[in-house]
């Protein structure tokens, strides 16, 4: 099972079955897993987590692999989505996307399963898409996870 929280006010901590933890600092768009701070393109793996970094028109987007999910971390809107960044981040079980005003668009070309929108403008997003989901502390991802529609999280920061 996964979990996805805050850490603090602006990090994401996602934690896979062993409870190794995955920070995500959204201020710095820095990954840290357990020694390893992640700030460049390449394959990272930690404790059966694996990661890849890819650079895109001179943005990082990260793309995990976590107890048999695939998780994409996007952190901006400002980017031409073209086939080369939509075929990197492949079939999406879960998506930690930044709310801008063009983060609806990115959304629908990417397809995830689940969706987590963070920042200031994230109830925005829930409220764009008809979604008036309580927020939480802490959402448990388990293998449930389903094709038949789109399951939006409404983290409590």
């Amino acid at each position: 099972m996964i979990e996805v929280s805050y850490k603090n006010a602006d990090t994401i901590a996602i934690k896979n079955a062993d409870k190794k933890e995955i920070l995500f600092n959204f201020s710095d768009k820095t990954v840290h897993m357990e020694d390893y701070d992640v700030t460049h393109p390449g394959e990272y793996e930690k404790s059966g987590n694996l990661l890849e970094v890819k650079e895109y028109t001179d943005l990082l987007f990260y793309k995990f692999l976590i107890d048999g999910k695939h998780m994409c971390i996007v952190t901006s809107d400002s980017f031409e989505l073209k086939e080369e960044i939509v075929g990197f981040f492949g079939d999406v079980d879960i998506l930690i996307i930044i709310w801008t005003k063009d983060a609806v668009k990115i959304f629908e070309n990417i397809e995830a399963k689940l969706v987590i929108p963070y920042g200031e403008w994230k109830d925005l997003f829930l409220h764009t898409l008809g979604q008036h989901s309580e927020a939480i502390k802490v959402s448990k991802i388990g293998s449930d996870l389903s094709w038949d529609r789109t399951e939006f999280v409404n983290l409590e920061d």
